[in-house]
């Protein structure tokens, strides 16, 4: 495991300097392409680059804060300059040992590796500087190398400027760029550049890093505290060093579950998973028993929320994958548990229960009192539990029995009296066929009974319904539209329909109707227009049955209390989605 060279000197009279502390972060800071951990991938092609001497003019490392782009550019920076004897003079990224340069270019004071923080030198006289340096070959390494970090912070005429000399530099200069808005860097940057995305650093792969630093600090550290520590870094391994430093200060050497979880602020997740089940459960008196013991054994209002968040992401990972898929950083009893609630709780009700936490952690975070605000959040997601899903809701109101949701059995609930849900008198009797749509979510469509036209001996279309639902099956939906808004029936008869159209009907519908009649059913058609006005048309009796099904709905005991206990639903027709066949002869 590398460790950063102080450059620490003796004292006045010969007398050793105290060491001054370096922060872990420092002191372990990799030094070459071994030391990386995570970076598999990038490693593996600029090896292969190397080896083959298919070395870039400019590099783009991007990723989140603290994965390692600035360390990687400097190790880059010494890979490109690395001269020792009895190697080849060229490029490498096996570096045995420090090199002629290694040790200046680590320290960050070699003269030919420059850096530069782009936030603090955005304007153009910075660029002009670099490029009036690239005209000049490098004092004593192979390449003069140029590290830009944060080069998103450049401005746009800073960038224009540096376009040229990074598409075509002196043969002696490579630029290495890093940054974490990769998204506000110019394409016409990013086009001039090899990009490596460092990836976040696994729970797993980071917590077995930091162990190893635990025990050359000799520091004894238990490996669930180092879990938590790998699992609020998030993927960083900077913020995980910088952790682990405050937890072998705090406990003297000693990392411990206990207190690295009081350091974070964090709820003991097995707790986390019981608060989980009760709120599940419908139990909102023991939801807030819960919350209040983890909330004063130290634990944050608003972390405690995140935490639920999580056990929920966990035991819907569960339900899709089984307890293997819960999660990393999950410990053998915790992914047991995800994967017990998963048995109990339906995906719709855990995707229901995951939208009213974001909802929540967003108004908690914006709450004044936010112990106060989590706690309403609780109470609204235990009740829930006792209300039915849309589905259960088209179930109630054709009397078919709800599918369970949650199973009470463990969770500490008990289900509601009367099952939860309103009923009416003469629950017994057809209920009309409509859907109860809450706010702007979309009706639910159902299929109802279309015309019958399909018989082993077709005699053809025997009404004008039926010639839109022969449309339909034939694929010409413009046709039966046409034929259901304009059209209005005279006279049927098997071989010859008479007909009034609307005023706004196409020209020659009648005789577009009265050929494809004839294409479809191999029999003579004809299609006249007469002087009569004609039935009503189909659309026009479609919106009146469905007037008179949306009033009939409405007078339902049932969807009043529905509407009373949803202001915002809406009551809309189910649309009617089921195209009929096409007829055999």
């Amino acid at each position: 495991m590398a460790k950063n060279p102080t450059g620490n000197g003796d004292r006045a009279g010969g007398t050793p300097a105290a060491a001054p502390y370096v922060v872990l972060a420092r002191k372990y800071r990799p030094e070459t392409f071994d030391d990386l951990i995570g970076q598999q991938a990038m490693v593996r092609t600029l090896r292969n680059a190397f080896a083959s001497d298919r070395i870039a003019q400019g590099y783009m490392l991007t990723g989140v804060r603290g994965v390692g782009k600035t360390t990687t550019a400097r190790i880059l920076a010494r890979a490109l300059n690395y001269v020792k004897d009895g190697i080849a003079d060229k490029p490498t990224v096996d570096m045995n040992g420090y090199g002629a340069h290694c040790l200046e270019i680590i320290q960050s004071r070699h003269p030919d590796v420059m850096e530069m923080d782009a936030a603090s030198n955005t304007g153009i006289d910075s660029v002009r500087e670099i490029i009036e340096g690239a005209r000049y070959r490098p004092i004593s390494g192979r390449y003069k190398v140029y590290i830009i970090d944060e080069v998103h912070m450049l401005s746009k005429s800073a960038f224009n400027a540096l376009l040229k000399t990074l598409e075509e530099p002196p043969e002696h200069v490579k630029f290495i760029f890093a940054t974490t808005e990769i998204r506000k860097v110019p394409v016409t940057v990013l086009s001039r550049c090899q990009r490596f995305d460092l990836r976040r650093v696994e729970v797993a792969e980071l917590a077995a890093h930091l162990a190893r630093i635990a025990t050359a600090e000799g520091a004894a550290a238990e490996e669930e505290a180092l879990t938590f520590i790998a699992r609020a870094a998030g993927g960083s391994v900077r913020d995980a060093l910088s952790i682990l430093d405050q937890a072998i200060a705090m406990g003297a050497g000693q990392v411990t579950t206990d207190a690295v979880r009081a350091m974070l602020g964090l709820a003991d997740r097995g707790r986390i998973f019981e608060l989980l089940e009760t709120v599940a459960g419908g139990n909102a008196k023991g939801a807030l028993d819960s919350f209040d013991a983890l909330y004063r054994d130290g634990g944050d209002a608003l972390e405690i929320l995140g935490d639920v968040a999580e056990a929920v992401h966990a035991t819907t990972r569960a339900k899709t994958g089984g307890a293997a898929a819960a999660g990393e950083g999950l410990s053998v009893e915790e992914r047991r548990r995800a994967a017990g609630l998963a048995e109990r709780l339906a995906m719709s009700y855990l995707a229901r229960l995951w939208q009213m936490l974001l909802k929540g952690i967003d108004e908690a975070a914006r709450a004044p009192d936010q112990k106060a605000a989590v706690e309403m959040v609780l109470i609204r997601i235990a009740y829930l539990a006792d209300l039915p899903s849309p589905d259960d809701v088209l179930r109630l109101l054709s009397g078919d029995a709800p599918r369970p949701v949650v199973d009470r059995a463990g969770l500490g609930g008990s289900a509601p009296p009367g099952g939860g849900a309103p009923q009416s008198a003469g629950s017994g009797a057809p209920r009309p066929q409509m859907a109860v749509a809450g706010g702007s979510g979309e009706p639910r469509a159902a299929a109802r009974a279309a015309p019958a036209i399909a018989a082993e001996t077709y005699l053809g279309p025997q009404s004008l319904a039926e010639v839109a639902a022969l449309a339909s099956a034939q694929r010409n939906a413009h046709l039966k539209m046409l034929i259901e808004d304009h059209v209005r029936l005279i006279r049927f008869e098997r071989g010859h329909i008479e007909i009034a159209l609307e005023g706004n009907a196409p020209k020659g519908l009648a005789g577009e109707i009265g050929a494809e009649l004839s294409k479809w059913t191999s029999e003579r058609w004809i299609v006249s227009v007469g002087a009569e006005k004609g039935a009503p048309t189909l659309g026009e009796v479609r919106r009146l049955e469905e007037a008179r099904r949306l009033a009939a709905t409405l007078q339902d005991p049932a969807v009043q209390a529905i509407i009373d206990t949803f202001p915002d639903a809406e009551v809309r027709p189910i649309l009617d989605d089921a195209a009929p066949q096409k007829p055999r002869r």
